[in-house]
């Protein structure tokens, strides 16, 4: 009996040595429409991941706030709810001024502009990430951001009691210095926002104008180019070290291959969405000069704001940025 038992023993023994490891599945929770490039981009990477390891590691991602709204992505990864997720970064603002520095108005204007400004700040962000449980892997800047309004707008006294869609402190600040009224509406809900009459305006970029079709309910696009927000991916630290070396390495891979596609895809989509959203009727136009000089006036104001919030850093990455250029 004691010989069987041992044998029995052994054999389980090499059973399990002999079975390949179970794959690990994470759910990754984003904001926007399976559609948008960024989530294209997103299921990308989860692809790439999944060949990379070999099949240890599958991530699926949930896109339009299906697993987790968007303003509860990036608490659902720090506490482990979910392994990865993807977050408009500047969104976070309210919780440290260095998650909005992709979004100073004016500070930047072009992709090669903000590509410099993220070199210098993005280490910056990763850091303070990585303070909350978070490993940084890879961001992807949106195209230049625009305004979205119902009416025709020539001045910022045109904007006056406008009810505009903030999804930031900067945008929230943003409305209060204009005289709009800052309404704070997801990704998902836009497009029931503006038929619902909630909000009539907003700031963001073509991209999410032409996913979303606003043109159904808006009428003007106002080109101003105010800034380039990035959507960061990031993972819960505990399960980024449960990895092997080997499965880290495939990953941060694939996040690189992700980083570039995402660039060149935001780059020809700027255009492309711009087009589409006169195709679907709207004014695509150019902001009137007075516009443009009462906005950068504005802008100044938000910028020595963040500036004094964001302390010997903010200026850090300000001033390393002005001086390379």
């Amino acid at each position: 009996m004691t010989k069987l038992t041992t044998m029995l023993s052994a054999s389980v023994a090499a059973a399990a040595l002999a079975a390949p490891a179970l794959a690990e599945t994470w759910d990754m929770p984003m904001a926007y429409s399976g559609t948008n490039f960024h989530s294209e981009v997103g299921a990308e990477f989860a692809a790439c991941v999944t060949e990379a390891t070999g099949g240890d590691l599958e991530i699926v991602t949930h896109p339009s706030g299906s697993l987790f709204p968007g303003n509860e992505i990036k608490r659902a990864v720090q506490t482990g709810q979910a392994s990865i997720g993807e977050r408009l970064i500047s969104a976070h603002q309210n919780e440290n001024p260095l998650y909005g520095v992709d979004s100073v108005p004016f500070l930047v204007s072009s992709f090669d502009e903000h590509e410099k400004l993220w070199e210098i700040a993005g280490p910056k962000v990763a850091e303070a990430l990585n303070e909350e449980n978070l490993h940084y892997l890879y961001s992807v800047p949106w195209p230049p951001q625009g305004l979205y309004f119902r009416d025709e707008v020539n001045s910022v006294a045109d904007m006056k009691g406008v009810k505009f869609r903030s999804y930031s402190t900067a945008t929230a600040r943003l409305a209060e210095l204009t005289g709009m009224l800052p309404v704070q509406i997801e990704a998902a809900e836009i497009s029931q926002a503006f038929a619902t009459g909630v909000a009539d305006s907003m700031v963001s970029s073509g991209a999410t104008g032409y996913d979303r079709k606003v043109w159904e309910h808006l009428n003007y696009f106002y080109i101003v180019d105010a800034w380039l927000p990035r959507n960061v991916v990031f993972v819960n630290n505990d399960a980024w070290d449960g990895l092997s070396d080997e499965n880290k390495a495939a990953m941060e891979s694939c996040a690189a291959t992700a980083k570039a596609n995402g660039l060149q895809r935001s780059k020809d989509y700027t255009q492309f969405t711009l087009d589409g959203l006169k195709e679907g009727g709207m004014t695509v136009t150019p902001a009137s000069d007075t516009l443009v000089s009462e906005l950068k006036a504005i802008g100044a104001t938000l910028t020595d704001e963040w500036l004094e919030s964001a302390g010997d850093v903010g200026k850090e990455i300000v001033d390393t940025y002005k001086a390379s250029n």
